[in-house]
């Protein structure tokens, strides 16, 4: 049912690059001055460069990458392979069409005096999902992530446009970020603070402490009450750390803090690779070409 065009941030960002490409090209194109040439073609090529530095950049990080099981993935940046599932509880429901998704993206467009389209809404589902490679489940956190997507479906009614990307329950997931395990046991437990700590607020409510440990009533914990109250508290703070010890691991993958790829996509890893492979060349092949005329254009005489 959706299928269609891909998108990310970085897809978003290609498309206005490649726009600024074109209108360089048109611009230098209508221009008869042998400044205007050379001052269009030098942007032309540093905005190829820099567009095939971050195509690159992309498929090194996918193809330099291993994929990791989550069961055993090291702590830090990891690529991970498996089907998308949702959270238990309220699911992730898609606006317009009203359909159970993983993740969405959706625009809605109007159609100006111009006959161009001008964006009026603009929403994004922000709910984590899971990924699972039968091994163990990661919990993904679309916050930052660039989400490329084969599920995309565009709707036309008068001067509307509306289109809406997903990601759905049971797509093959492929997410390359920062992987990241909490365990109920984040750190060393601490038996004697805990209990200070679970005395000290029982402390805070003196009737509650009088009924459970005044045994003789006298309105005070003498000494041996007191005893009593440390040896219950002991025995909660034991069975809270039992607890702890006991709790499953929870793998989280979000976005990297220094910057790093964090890509989520319905696209195996190989066909990402190409897609921005594709990209480098042809970028690169612009920037060269770019690069080519200058000279030529310098040159004393150069037609125009």
């Amino acid at each position: 049912m959706f299928d269609g065009l891909r998108l990310s941030r970085w897809s978003s960002v290609h498309r206005a690059t490649s726009g600024v490409q074109l209108v360089l090209l048109a611009i230098a194109a209508q221009t008869h001055s042998r400044l205007g040439w050379l001052v269009c073609i030098a942007l032309l090529a540093a905005i190829s460069l820099v567009a095939w530095a971050s195509a690159y950049r992309r498929r090194r990080a996918i193809t330099d990458t291993p994929t990791a099981k989550v069961a055993t993935a090291a702590q830090g940046y990891a690529e991970l392979t498996g089907t998308g599932r949702p959270l238990d509880g309220l699911p992730i429901v898609a606006p317009g069409r009203h359909v159970p998704c993983l993740w969405f993206r959706y625009l809605v467009e109007e159609r100006n005096h111009k006959r161009e389209w001008t964006e009026v809404q603009r929403s994004e589902s922000e709910g984590s999902f899971i990924l699972d490679d039968g091994t163990g489940q990661c919990l993904i956190d679309p916050a930052g992530a660039e989400i490329v997507t084969r599920h995309k479906e565009t709707t036309v009614a008068d001067d509307t446009r509306t289109t809406l990307w997903l990601l759905l329950n049971g797509d093959p997931l492929y997410a390359i970020g920062d992987f990241r395990t909490v365990t109920g046991l984040s750190g060393e437990l601490d038996p004697n603070a805990d209990v200070r700590d679970l005395l000290a607020e029982w402390k805070k409510d003196p009737a509650a402490l009088a009924r459970r440990f005044d045994l003789n009533g006298d309105g005070t914990i003498d000494e041996q009450e007191w005893l009593l109250a440390r040896q219950a508290a002991k025995r909660e703070v034991a069975r809270n750390h039992d607890a702890l010890r006991a709790a499953p691991d929870i793998h989280l993958l979000a976005r990297p803090a220094d910057g790093r790829l964090f890509l989520v996509s319905n696209l195996s890893e190989a066909k990402l690779a190409r897609r921005y492979g594709l990209w480098c060349l042809f970028h690169l092949a612009l920037f060269f070409a770019a690069v080519a005329g200058l000279p030529w254009l310098w040159a004393e005489g150069a037609p125009l």
